[in-house]
């Protein structure tokens, strides 16, 4: 069926379709397209353009995604040679998605999440699965060797020197939990939305097995500059609460388990402060300043709010 419609070099042939329209562009450049062969047959045209991921997103659709009750878009043709920028993924095409979060889409997450960590771990341990950021032991120790920075940082965004030193010590005294589930990995505001009535799960190409926090944290309060997320310090709550519910987690475990997410959010969003504020510093980064001061803004209203929750 997709014979002839990309081209050797891995770009869309524009002899074999009839248009084709731009849908986001990706760090390196390119774009996710969609393109049509007739005026009613549409498909989503994706270039791979990270090689250490080659073949992950496929490997996943085909061993996790159809055990899992969710929307997402089924691939349909793919080439993953291992050749430099040439390689591609062809998906269906679920029309157009809305990014949107909200009590209803975040909750609906929260139990779909607690289904897909629910998948035995030791079938995905031998595959080598990778996330697009350092684990949380790696982000707290790069925070504890660069401590003046942070504080500095803090200062700059006033955040109290008192919540700081919880942070520290919070972190250098209570290790993160060792239990590791496989995670979505890159569960940010742009890879879920609503396509017409249902909630859609995308980009599954950085699942790995990581601490359930990783997701949790991704789904709750990281921050993106394209994506603005409600202030709704309640939600957060209510969508640990869905999560606990679902995964079975007892009533007097569940305390524990909110402590573990505060610290882990708290620690993975200095690690994000300190990561925009080297965007803003250095000003090369393909968001405005506009942007990255918004999420920057957002990044210290969620650190404020799971620090003061700590014990």
């Amino acid at each position: 069926m997709f014979t002839n419609i990309v081209t050797a070099n891995g770009t869309l042939n524009d002899r074999c379709i009839l248009r084709r329209e731009n849908i986001y562009q990706g760090a390196n450049g390119r774009f996710v397209e969609r393109f049509f062969i007739d005026a009613s047959k549409s498909y989503i045209f994706k270039p791979l353009t990270n090689n250490t991921q080659l073949g992950k997103e496929v490997w996943i659709f085909e061993n996790v995604l159809a055990e899992l009750p969710l929307k997402y878009p089924k691939i349909l043709s793919y080439s993953v040679q291992n050749k430099l920028n040439n390689n591609w993924i062809i998906l269906e095409d679920l029309g157009t998605i809305t990014h949107t979060f909200d009590s209803n889409i975040a909750l609906e997450l929260a139990a779909l999440m607690a289904k897909w960590h629910s998948l035995p771990a030791e079938r995905f341990s031998i595959k080598q699965l990778k996330g697009p950021k350092p684990p949380i032991e790696e982000m707290a120790n790069h925070i504890l060797q660069n401590k003046e920075k942070v504080f500095t940082i803090f200062r700059l965004h006033n955040v109290s020197e008192r919540l700081g030193n919880i942070i520290f010590s919070a972190f250098t005294s209570k290790p993160f939990s060792a239990v590791k589930v496989l995670c979505h990995g890159d569960l940010h505001q742009g890879n879920f939305g609503y396509a017409g009535d249902k909630t859609v799960v995308l980009d599954w190409e950085h699942c790995h097995l990581n601490t359930p926090f990783w997701d949790l944290y991704h789904l709750i309060d990281i921050s993106h500059p394209d994506f603005t997320k409600p202030n709704n310090h309640t939600l957060r709550n209510m969508i640990l609460d869905c999560y606990c519910e679902e995964s079975q987690i007892s009533a007097p475990d569940r305390e524990k388990f909110k402590q573990e997410y505060y610290l882990f959010s708290a620690v993975f969003s200095v690690w994000m402060m300190m990561l925009i504020q080297s965007d803003l510093d250095h000003q090369g980064a393909k968001w405005t300043p506009e942007q990255l001061l918004r999420q920057l803004k957002e990044t210290v209203r969620n650190l404020v709010e799971c620090a003061e929750e700590i014990i």
